[in-house]
């Protein structure tokens, strides 16, 4: 049954039939060649096979915030769908295919009325969504169908592959079998008609071996588990014996091996994240029948630049080119914008591979609205949990947060960014010539503009003690001390050892759950500490005899008084304001204020005075005498912030290794993206997560705050750097993050697969399968017979950085007493050593040493 709406435009182009496959208001996922100038529909089997010499068209339908792909179940939509168009076009394919597949996607969106989304993918350099669709990977093939190119034989020949990737793993084919080819940098796949092998380069990475291994047993399967596989390292070779050895020298001889090294290698291209001041909008029009594209701004970009009547093109760089098609362009820009815009890229001398996506006004996938610093979706309610700027009146929080339901609950956590109620228990120290001064419990919740302060904050969940650490910035505070506070963070969590989430909070920006551990007694005065280089004389005290409070909020969860100047002109209609003068003391009440926010005003005020309330515009001239007379002040009334942005939370693996900022967006993601190796940047707008795996580069880890404030310096929205930062580390994770990413497994880390893990199990399972691995692959050199000794609670500590330097963190087992190995693993060293890797490795996870 075709398409709603798929007709055939008053006859103007004739609709391919392989389109009438597509079924009607359902999601789907399918795949066409192009072959003979026509589509022909691909096997779902093939689905992730790609032929160099060819070109596809890919037809995505999912439900939206779904990622689609090729386990997609056809169904009915229970709400809208998003529609991507794809044509992906070989390095070998011939020009007339290439055009084939980009008028057939054109034609594919003049069915749809122009509602789906059009992409251009090139071998190599697909984009993230593509990717996406294909969870095992996608295996580029020599070959192809037409045009000249030689054709897929279904005679065997010896093929090898090159893997490369980590999440979206790219599976190469390449052009012939041999040592030409190889490096000892990365993983390679050789299939032979016998025995599948997996050749691991010395200096690959484990995600890669992993992945080898892995698609070795794809083949294996795919064969009708026919053969046998087996995996060696580089430099073990020799070590093959009988038809192993014969069928591995057969294409790949031993006397011709040479191997090029990893550092001779063309590095992967790294292009930099764009400040969104280097975004360019240009506009695209038709007048008189002639293409004009014109430059109208440079970024940060706003919604209000594009215009309904015309196509504009956005400039990313090497990000990717957007076209928008408004929805009054005519009929000639709607279908040329793809040309046009690969025109664009070619007059630009932009690299043929730049990624171009062409949207629609009203179409906007979240990607793309993230370009622009104050998006909004018609009709789009205010988020929840969202904090108000400046000029807005907050919005009632949720008030039931009870650790163990946030914890058992974990998405509620993540809309509210709440823990929990905020009743756990709370120590907090004030910055003071590069120290820590205890605050007195009953001057809690007091805070100084010029100062930094710390807190340490602990509750119960799961049966656990778990700790936040808060270091607050005062807007007048100087960089030394904010410095010696995010020092004094690290080193007390290095005192828990390692267990603290670590938030940095900037005066103004408090996260609902800071704000919540004061119970709405939240004050932040004037003055503060002079310190280190730069001396604040400055008053410490708010004994004043005069000063004035501004207080916002609705309930003890997002209340707070700022201090603001002692005049009149100070005022605001939409707030609650505390004047304290010599003789008396008085709450103002504009008239925007809510009964809830009167009564949080009122009952901050009573702890410190008994006020005369006043409502606006019935003041006693006492109240104005106390100010120094009449002023003019902010008497509008301010609804909700049109300029909120609802863009959903976005994941990133970030890095600066190279020597330039890199942020690589994780689509669709699910805690399976958190990979250990790696730092991972989790943007919920109100707050920015920095998760730092097991194993991630020890720089990265030291740099993780500067990679936080690198990805806001960067994002194209024009994000404020005072966004709080909260840095967690890998099994540590509190509620309002994992509340992030669905069903989250606290065991998930102890039960992957290792490497060593599918190695072994294929050994077990394929009487045939030999894992050749050099010794230090395996347990160890020595077996811990000279190495220091540790308790078994320091070797637990998972925090690499706060284990002793002399512990190999990959083998803890190692470093243990010789009662603890026999207690905790109820065997000696030498039998230990005799167990398969994988068995090893799941021991050590249930003693807590992994």
């Amino acid at each position: 049954m075709p398409i709603k709406g798929m007709g055939d435009s008053g006859g103007r182009f004739q609709r391919d039939q392989a389109f009438n496959n597509i079924p009607n208001n359902s999601t789907a996922f399918l795949i066409w060649r192009v072959q003979n100038l026509g589509l022909v529909p691909v096997p779902t089997a093939d689905y992730g096979k790609f032929h160099k010499g060819d070109s596809y068209v890919i037809y995505s339908a999912a439900e939206y915030g779904t990622s689609g792909g090729v386990n997609e179940k056809w169904h009915n939509p229970r709400g809208s769908m998003e529609i991507n168009i794809h044509f992906w076009v070989g390095s070998e394919t011939s020009t007339d295919e290439a055009a084939v597949a980009a008028i057939k996607s054109v034609e594919l969106d003049m069915c749809l009325a122009g509602a789906p989304v059009q992409h251009r993918e090139t071998e190599g350099h697909e984009s993230k969504k593509f990717k996406g669709y294909f969870k095992n990977g996608i295996r580029v093939l020599q070959g192809g169908v037409g045009s000249g190119l030689k054709h897929v034989s279904d005679v065997f020949k010896p093929s090898l592959y090159h893997i490369k990737g980590k999440r979206s793993v790219l599976i190469k084919e390449l052009p012939s079998v041999s040592w030409d080819h190889m490096n000892d940098g990365d993983v390679f796949v050789l299939e032979t008609r016998d025995i599948v092998y997996v050749w691991v380069g010395r200096y690959s990475n484990n995600i890669e071996k992993l992945r080898g291994a892995k698609f070795a047993s794809t083949l294996k399967a795919e064969r009708g588990s026919r053969g046998s596989v087996v995996i060696l390292e580089d430099g073990q070779e020799s070590s093959l014996q009988g038809l192993e050895r014969e069928s591995f020298e057969e294409v790949l001889p031993l006397t011709s091996k040479i191997v090029v090294s990893h550092t001779q290698m063309p590095k992967d291209e790294v292009v930099a994240r764009k400040l969104s001041s280097e975004l360019r909008l240009y506009r695209c029009s038709d007048e008189a029948g002639t293409l004009k594209v014109t430059e109208i701004k440079t970024g940060p970009l706003s919604q209000k630049d594009l215009n309904s009547k015309d196509a504009f093109i956005i400039d990313n760089g090497a990000d990717g080119i957007w076209v928008w098609i408004g929805k009054k362009a005519s009929s000639k820009e709607r279908q040329e914008a793809m040309r046009n815009a690969l025109g664009f890229v070619a007059k630009k001398g932009y690299s043929k591979n730049t990624n171009t996506t062409r949207v629609i006004d009203g179409g906007e996938p979240p990607s793309f609205q993230a370009l622009f610093r104050d998006w909004r979706v018609p009709y789009q309610s205010r988020g929840f949990g969202k904090q108000a700027s400046l000029s807005h009146i907050a919005h009632p929080v949720q008030q039931d947060f009870k650790a163990e339901t946030l914890h058992e609950q974990p998405h509620r956590a993540a809309s509210s960014q709440m823990v929990d109620d905020g009743t756990g228990q709370k120590e907090i120290w004030r910055i003071h010539d590069f120290e820590l001064e205890p605050v007195a419990d009953a001057r809690h919740g007091e805070f100084f503009m010029g100062d930094c302060y710390l807190i340490l904050y602990a509750y119960s969940a799961n049966r656990k003690e778990n700790y936040i650490i808060y270091h607050w910035q005062g807007v007048d505070s100087t960089q030394d001390e904010q410095g010696t506070a995010a020092a004094k963070a690290v080193e007390l969590d290095q005192k828990l050892q390692g267990r603290a989430s670590i938030v940095r909070v900037v005066q103004g920006k408090e996260p609902p759950h800071f704000m919540a551990i004061f119970k709405g007694t939240m004050v932040t005065y004037e003055g503060g500490y002079g310190s280190g280089f730069k001396s604040l004389n400055e008053r410490d005290v708010a004994s004043k005899d005069n000063y004035m409070l501004q207080v916002r909020g609705s309930s003890p969860f997002n209340t707070k008084a700022t201090e603001v100047d002692f005049r009149a002109g100070s005022l605001n209609s939409n707030d609650c304001f505390v004047v304290v003068s010599p003789h008396e003391t008085f709450l103002w009440c504009g008239k925007g204020c809510t009964g809830d926010e009167r009564e949080m005003a009122k009952a901050l005020i009573k702890q410190r005075a008994d006020p005369l309330m006043v409502m606006e515009g019935r003041e006693p001239e006492s109240f104005w005498k106390a100010l120094g007379g009449k002023e003019a002040y902010a008497s509008d009334k301010i609804m909700a912030d049109e300029n909120y942005n609802g863009n959903p939370p976005r994941l990133f693996q970030c890095s600066n290794a190279t020597g330039v900022f890199t942020a690589e967006e994780i689509l669709h993601f699910s805690q399976e993206d958190l990979i250990e190796d790696d730092v991972m940047l989790l943007d919920t707008w109100t707050a920015v997560f920095i998760w730092l795996g097991t194993h991630c580069n020890k720089v990265e880890r030291v740099n993780s705050q500067a990679l936080a404030f690198e990805y806001l310096k960067t994002d194209p929205s024009g994000r404020s750097v005072d966004t709080p930062v909260i840095l967690i580390k890998q099994g540590y994770e509190p509620p309002n993050f994992t509340g992030f990413f669905g069903v989250w497994d606290n065991d998930l880390w102890n039960n992957n697969m290792t490497y060593a893990d599918i190695s072994e199990r294929l050994q077990e399972s394929s009487p045939g399968c030999t894992v050749l691995v050099t010794p230090s692959s395996g347990t160890g050199t020595d077996g811990g017979k000279n190495r220091r000794t540790y308790p078994i609670n320091i070797l637990r500590i998972k925090d690499g950085d706060n284990l002793p330097d002399d512990i190999d963190p990959t083998h803890k087992e190692e470093h243990m007493t010789d009662g603890d190995f026999e207690r905790e693993f109820k065997m000696n060293r030498d039998k230990f050593a005799e167990l398969p890797e994988w068995k090893k490795q799941n021991m050590k996870k249930k003693a807590g040493i992994y």
